[in-house]
């Protein structure tokens, strides 16, 4: 078998064997180059020791010499160099206590966490693979190197790894594996939440989202995430929803990451051709029902829109609409109320669920500026803005207008994954305010403070009026006009606006 490798990495392992050691591309790489995927880096394993790797190559950094980790930078690309090891013992389900270099690659290699990242390939002596990878690739399976329950008391983490690969590859957890997790879920406790927080973001933004349930059905998320296991029993009891809060919540994650997987305005299929399996149906089944009970246009320009705004959503915006649609009704729980007909109401669970959501997150060592956005759009998702200009304006005032696209997509996403009965109406007013405000944008109508035609000082020195709050107070006042009659942000007309308000102030 014959492996295509960056010339970066051959360099490596042709240097490394020139002064008599073995090399190998090790790990992910290899994994993701047998499935045609595109690596996004490359790592290597090789016979050297720490020191002989630093004296082969002009620049290096010691990212983990501890364990054996020399990071070779070429053109300015870094390349994780280790030495073949056998962990020690591991005490914390996190870290080995000590670790020893070995000559052997199956060593290095039995080490790993699953079959399918066990496997080494070097350019003369081809792939090694001695736990069977490529048949789990094949098999399409995630299956533990060995014996789970060492693997997974080793590092506790594997066990959400696993449930991340499964979502990545689209592949099944073996059911030994899988049992491991069972008996071990507990072990989450003792693993960080900046560690968990790598795994379940990339879960969440991965092309099987779904398997999300999976951290859900096997204890997990009872021990990083526990208002999710929360949400999965709580029924909404409302017309308007078919599922509990929590398999609303992560439908809305899959249909979400459906519109995001449309990168590329140019040649975009249907969103009923890119989904899919979820759960106990499909969601390809799912959005064609939906596409099945509403008429061709309100589908059609649903789609139009989503193609229009998705290419300027990067990675870091992928994670925040996939956490807003995961959290979006975490309160919901705690701010139900039943009435006599036994029906459900949730007011108040934006506001409410913007801060729990910041609560989690931060717990979860997000950045601030991802809790942020996650807290606004959550706190603006439920908004039913009508297709009126001045309504549009004094939302987007509110909101804010770099959130608006971002809104749309919250709220397509939040709509397909309700009661498909109640969807096309609901489709319909959110497309209408898309394209009003779009086409008000082309004004770009003063929608701050700050973006009016006349500053606090210019209140000071036409009119007079003395350094205050009746500064801000005047100015908040002009706005408020504005946001009426846009044709209003004139200098001299809010001048005189101004000094109308202000005279009617001091009589």
């Amino acid at each position: 078998m014959e492996m295509r490798l960056p010339r970066s990495v051959v360099e490596i392992i042709d240097r490394l064997e020139s002064l008599g050691y073995e090399a190998y591309a090790v790990g992910g790489c290899v994994r993701d180059t047998l499935l045609g995927r595109e690596p996004e880096d490359w790592d290597i394993t090789t016979s050297a020791k720490p020191e002989a790797v630093k004296k082969a190559f002009d620049r290096t950094i010691d990212t983990g010499i501890e364990h054996g980790t020399v990071t070779v930078m070429k053109n300015h690309v870094g390349y994780e160099v280790t030495t073949y090891r056998i962990d020690g013992e591991y005490e914390d389900n996190r870290h080995p206590k000590q670790v020893s270099f070995t000559g052997n690659l199956v060593d290095d290699l039995e080490r790993r966490d699953f079959t399918i990242n066990a496997m080494a390939y070097n350019p003369k002596t081809g792939l090694v693979d001695a736990f069977d990878g490529t048949g789990d690739l094949k098999r399409r399976i995630i299956r533990c190197v060995g014996d789970p329950d060492k693997r997974f008391d080793e590092d506790a983490l594997r066990m959400l790894r696993a449930v991340r690969f499964s979502g990545q590859l689209q592949f099944t957890i073996e059911e030994k594996t899988r049992q491991a997790i069972v008996e071990r879920a507990e072990h989450l406790q003792n693993i960080s939440a900046e560690r968990i927080r790598v795994e379940m973001t990339k879960l969440l933004i991965s092309k099987d989202s779904g398997q999300l349930r999976e951290a859900v059905d096997t204890g997990m998320t009872a021990y990083f995430l526990p208002e999710l296991d929360r949400m999965m029993t709580f029924e909404q009891k409302n017309p308007h929803h078919i599922y509990t809060v929590g398999e609303h919540s992560i439908v809305s994650v899959e249909v979400m990451n459906c519109f995001l997987r449309q990168k590329n305005a140019e040649a975009v299929e249907s969103l009923t051709e890119t989904t899919d399996r979820v759960g106990h149906d499909s969601l390809q089944e799912r959005l064609e029902i939906i596409d099945g009970q509403i008429d061709d246009g309100t589908w059609n320009d649903m789609e139009q829109v989503i193609r229009e705004i998705v290419p300027a959503c990067d990675k870091k915006t992928h994670q925040v609409l996939c956490l807003t649609m995961l959290l979006h009704d975490v309160a919901k729980p705690d701010c139900a109320t039943e009435d006599e007909q036994g029906i459900r109401h949730f007011h108040g669970h934006p506001d409410s669920g913007a801060k729990l959501a910041g609560q989690i997150l931060r717990r979860l060592t997000f950045d601030n500026d991802t809790v942020n956005r996650v807290k606004t759009l959550i706190q603006h998702h439920d908004e039913r803005v009508q297709p009126q200009k001045r309504q549009i304006r004094r939302a987007a005032a509110r909101i804010g207008r770099e959130f608006m696209p971002l809104v749309t997509l919250v709220q397509y996403a939040d709509i397909l994954a309700q009661n498909p009965d109640k969807a096309g109406e609901k489709l319909q007013r959110v497309t209408a305010v898309y394209r009003l405000f779009m086409e008000m944008e082309q004004f770009h109508p003063a929608l701050t403070i700050k973006e009016l035609a006349v500053t606090g000082r210019d209140i000071m020195t036409e009119l007079g009026v003395k350094p205050g709050p009746q500064i801000g107070e005047l100015l908040q006042y002009l706005l408020e006009q504005v946001l009426d009659q846009p044709e209003q942000n004139d200098r001299e007309t809010l001048l005189s606006l101004a000094k109308a308000a202000y005279s009617d102030k001091i009589e």
